[in-house]
């Protein structure tokens, strides 16, 4: 099974815009890593937005 493309280039672009990293540098990471990553920085963005 493959991961749909569309979500990996959201989660690479999602990394990206927050945590300044390059492409190569979260392709890099695992994809249950890259996922994490995606998640904590949406908490993060919904806390600091007070949601």
């Amino acid at each position: 099974m493959t991961y749909a493309s569309d979500r990996l280039h959201e989660e690479i672009a999602y990394v990206a815009y927050h945590f300044h990293w390059g492409q190569d540098e979260i392709l890099d990471l695992e994809h249950h890593d890259r996922r994490r990553y995606a998640d904590h920085i949406a908490r993060l963005v919904a806390r600091g937005s007070g949601g």
